[in-house]
């Protein structure tokens, strides 16, 4: 393995921790509580500061900001953190904030995500795995991101609100109550307008399991027969298909925000 490359302008502390094959270009600037994993590239101007760390292979972008203080009047200097896993790509002025103590003190990234230019994640959020968050795209503190979810360009969302799997949020949504996963919502505020089949096909979903989403869906929002939501789904199935239980669970699961709901007058469930 080479060394880390870093230019003579950058300012990189001391006491960061630094692994082989890192390049840190010109007048970027690492903290003395920064660890960067093997092989990430900082590009010029970036910043990373508090307790943050950060795992193999990421990208920041010029002007990239990781680690800055929250953006909330409650933060009071506390000892929080920012984690970043591995195969990020942060593109040009992206803002992730750490966390805060009455969050948990942590803002956590996965893996092989994408973040537009400007596109900011607050304090105490949580994000999967293979999410994009186009240009501007914004989250509040305290949101949840499960795999693979977009967010399209300036799209806004309240703390506290969860963001399903495989789910999009088109362009200009603004929306506070839990986006179920594989569904798109739209609108301001946004409501459910569909399944999101052509995402589904794009990630090598079967025609069945698309089709017990469909079902599930309809099921949960459409449906007029008799018992609640959850029961009528969980009697739509003999044996609930994994794509479903993961509908299921999410729906089921406690909420701090509501669940999105759909504009009924029309049929959101077909293509």
């Amino acid at each position: 393995m080479a060394p880390p490359k870093i230019h003579p302008t950058a300012i990189v502390h001391e006491n960061a921790v630094i692994a082989d094959d890192v390049v840190i270009e010109a007048y970027a600037r690492i903290g003395a509580n920064v660890t960067i994993g093997q092989g990430t590239h900082i590009q010029h101007g970036a910043v990373i500061t508090g307790i943050t760390t950060l795992g193999e292979k990421n990208v920041l972008y010029p002007y990239a900001c990781l680690g800055t203080d929250p953006q909330d009047l409650k933060y009071a200097g506390e000892e929080t953190r920012l984690e970043v896993g591995d195969f990020n790509r942060f593109r040009e002025h992206s803002t992730i904030n750490k966390g805060t103590a009455q969050g948990g003190g942590l803002t956590k990234i996965g893996n092989h995500n994408l973040f537009m230019a400007t596109a900011h994640v607050g304090h105490d959020c949580i994000i999967g795995n293979h999410c994009v968050f186009a240009f501007g795209s914004g989250l509040a503190g305290h949101i949840d991101v499960h795999d693979h979810a977009i967010l399209g360009g300036m799209a806004g969302v309240h703390q506290f609100t969860r963001i399903g799997a495989h789910s999009f949020s088109s362009g200009g949504s603004k929306y506070g109550q839990d986006l179920p996963p594989f569904m798109i919502c739209q609108g301001i505020p946004s409501k459910l307008k569909c399944v999101n089949i052509e995402g589904l096909k794009r990630r090598g979903f079967t025609e069945e399991a698309r089709t017990n989403i469909k079902k599930a869906y309809r099921k949960f929002y459409v449906s007029k027969k008799e018992g609640t939501p959850l029961e009528r789904v969980r009697n739509a199935f003999g044996t609930m298909p994994p794509e479903v239980q993961i509908f299921y669970d999410f729906v089921a699961a406690e909420s701090k925000r509501g669940l999105m709901f759909p504009n009924l007058r029309r049929r959101p469930d077909e293509e």
